[in-house]
């Protein structure tokens, strides 16, 4: 027995003369950080907390969400081109400027200038849209947003034309977007074309907030009155391309090539845009990661 006393007085002595272990500060990890290691493109902005990618449209042909913040401003030039397939041709050019508003509205304005295939341009219309999102980024199932539009024409070129659209869009993996639009428009008089589309994208970022890549679609049921129960039906489909040239100006480009008789050969777009405001996430009151379910 004496001798395990003295092993453990033995022990007891040496501890005691050790030095202290100096305790490691804790590790906290941190939304900022955990932020660092996603695509710039998906930081959340602005007052809805919606990803920077939807500051500059996505896709020529289908919108999603809102692009502006309230009181913040962009501009964008449309160039649409139909290859018809009776040989003919139309053009369409579109001056676009985007107001953002409070409660997730956006105003639009343009200006639309039509065109045939021999370079013979008139005013065709001015045009206001609204739009409004029904939540904040995230919070319902696509982002759905309503869209409302009415178009003051020439009565040289055809009567007024009002439009209704329901937005859904959303990213489904990294650098994966999609966006899909329904929409309704009518004229008010003449032969009172009514159409139903369905318009469409997907879209994979190749470079984060430079360059994305994708396919768009159309499909477009057209009537006239008297002729209500013999639709003309085109289902059109084609590559998508992104370019963003800096934070400010973006390029998109499309092609959408038919698919029946009813189809126009080629629908093309070009869009240019420029975007006025902060464009840093810190600058829209970026919100960490670790709180955007809150």
């Amino acid at each position: 027995m004496k001798v395990f006393a003295g092993i453990f007085a033995l022990v007891i002595a040496t501890r005691a003369a050790l030095p202290a272990a100096e305790s490691l500060p804790p590790v906290i990890v941190t939304g900022t950080a955990l932020a660092a290691s996603a695509l710039a493109e998906d930081a959340p902005v602005g007052e809805t907390h919606r990803p920077e990618w939807t500051g500059a449209r996505r896709f020529p042909g289908t919108r999603v969400y809102i692009q502006q913040e309230p009181w913040e401003a962009g501009l964008e030039s449309w160039w649409r081109f139909k290859n018809h397939r009776d040989g003919t041709a139309s053009n369409r050019l579109l001056e676009e400027v985007e107001i953002g508003l409070p409660f997730r509205m956006q105003l639009d304005l343009y200006n639309d200038i039509e065109g045939d295939e021999h370079a013979r341009f008139h005013y065709q219309s001015f045009n206001v849209e609204l739009r409004w999102a029904l939540a904040d980024w995230g919070k319902i199932w696509g982002n759905p947003t309503l869209y409302g539009e009415y178009k003051f024409a020439d009565s040289h070129w055809g009567p007024d034309v009002y439009e209704f659209k329901v937005l859904l869009g959303d990213e489904f993996v990294q650098r994966f977007h999609w966006g899909v639009n329904f929409v309704w428009e009518a004229e008010t008089g003449g032969e009172r074309e009514d159409e139903f589309q369905i318009s469409g994208g997907l879209s994979c970022s190749l470079l984060d907030r430079r360059l994305g890549v994708g396919v768009e679609f159309l499909y477009d049921r057209d009537t006239v009155k008297g002729g209500r129960s013999n639709p003309a039906q085109q289902f059109n489909i084609g590559p998508s391309l992104q370019f963003r040239l800096t934070d400010r100006w973006h390029i998109d480009l499309s092609c959408m090539f038919g698919t029946n008789r009813d189809s126009d050969r080629e629908i093309a777009f070009l869009v240019i845009g420029y975007v006025f405001g902060p464009l840093r996430a810190s600058e829209r009151r970026y919100v960490p990661m670790s709180v955007r379910s809150n």
